[in-house]
């Protein structure tokens, strides 16, 4: 039966292994020690894998850094991103209109810019502005 578990596991990419005997390090976040039963997200990370020759035996030691939990919802998430100008929605639902650094290059002029800028305007905020 166990066996069958364990072929289970490496067909789901999950390989099974135990260490007896091991030493782990936490650095925890908040929590002084591990609780029991709570999921920690985090790096488990192998320091040393030492072979003792009396016993022919492993002899390993890990370390379990917690890491900062990812937020779900970005803040102010994009709206339209442009040549010119990107367009982000705040929590509170309006607009944010931000200007793209401006590339001063051979063959810049002030009009194509401004046009340009007033293009991506109209793009932008014609589906997100009702007019009245």
């Amino acid at each position: 039966m166990e066996a069958k578990n364990i072929k289970n596991a490496n067909i789901n990419c999950w390989h099974t292994n135990t260490d007896l005997g091991c030493d782990v390090k936490t650095l925890l976040r908040n929590d002084v020690r591990m609780k029991v039963g709570k999921e920690y997200l985090g790096i488990l990370k192998l320091d040393s894998d030492a072979i003792i020759e009396d016993f022919l035996c492993r002899d390993p030691h890990y370390t379990f850094t917690e890491t900062v939990p990812q937020t779900v919802a970005k803040r102010n998430p994009h709206v339209y991103d442009g040549e010119y100008i990107t367009v982000t929605r705040r929590d509170d639902g309006s607009l944010r209109l931000n200007f793209k650094e401006l590339k001063k290059g051979a063959g810049f002029k002030v009009e194509r810019y401004a046009l340009g800028v007033y293009n991506e305007l109209c793009i932008a905020l014609g589906g997100l502005v009702e007019e009245e």
